[in-house]
């Protein structure tokens, strides 16, 4: 007679390691649910939205025209368009975000002559975005800054880029005090600091480095929204400051060795 294979005899090919990735993103997508982003609209914010698409995320996308906003982000059932200015307050800015656990901010002023624009959109209205997250007991924050914010203490103040990114309103101070008020706020953050943005494809291979240590380099939007995004996946993203750039000489890796291999 004939005994009854043993079950341990049994084995399932393991899937490849795209289709665990891609499981392993789905999965998370299920967890963290919706993604509420500020500055939606933005040339780097709606690369972020449909970045956030892509990987399974519901999105709430904080805009401050909806009506132009709909022309440029996706006609999708997982995005819902909601009117949001971060320079209007903390409270309004708390029904805007709604119930979701997660926030991206990509706002960034527009160029005008007014020379307090910067410190209104990329210091106060971070500021007052923070604020929100506290009252809606947000879980996670993501915020895309910029190289050289602390140029002053790094010795560049005679950098060009310092120089040209500081002479209408002081932005990149602004964006440092913002910076170090997400520090203190106790939300599990992650602070992004790109080096100059292009809206052309992404070229090279992305490089990540520890806070105030890159000096020049450039990247593609594009690039950005996907560390964005993977920052969401990797707890090796929290609670780090970190700037990035593309180099074409530069070795390919996951952004998961990108975020652990900084401390």
């Amino acid at each position: 007679m004939l005994s009854s294979p043993s079950p341990l005899c049994f084995s399932v090919p393991a899937p490849p390691p795209a289709r665990l990735w891609s499981l392993r993103a789905s999965l998370e997508a299920d967890r963290i649910g919706r993604v509420f982003v500020a500055g939606a609209s933005g040339n780097t914010g709606k690369r972020i939205v449909k970045e956030l698409l892509a990987g399974g995320y519901k999105v709430r996308a904080g805009v401050r025209d909806i009506a132009a906003a709909s022309k440029v982000l996706p006609a999708d059932g997982n995005v819902e368009l909601v009117q949001a200015d971060v320079t209007e307050g903390a409270e309004k800015l708390a029904e805007a975000i709604g119930n979701v656990e997660t926030v991206v901010c990509a706002t960034g002023f527009r160029q005008s002559l007014d020379l307090f624009a910067p410190w209104k959109v990329d210091n106060f209205g971070t500021v007052h975005l923070v604020d929100a997250c506290k009252k809606n007991s947000i879980k996670r924050f993501v915020l895309i800054s910029s190289i050289l914010v602390n140029g002053a203490a790094m010795g560049q103040l005679l950098n060009p880029a310092y120089i040209v990114l500081n002479v209408l309103g002081l932005t990149l101070i602004a964006k440092l005090q913002a910076e170090n008020y997400v520090r203190k706020s106790g939300i599990n953050y992650t602070i992004i600091r790109p080096g100059g943005l292009t809206n052309n494809a992404p070229s090279g291979n992305i490089v990540m480095a520890p806070e105030d240590t890159l000096y020049e380099g450039s990247i593609s939007r594009d690039s950005v929204a996907t560390i964005a995004v993977e920052a969401l996946r990797c707890s090796e993203a929290s609670y780090k400051v970190v700037e990035i750039v593309s180099r074409p000489d530069a070795t390919r890796k996951s952004a998961q060795e990108l975020f652990a291999a900084i401390n």
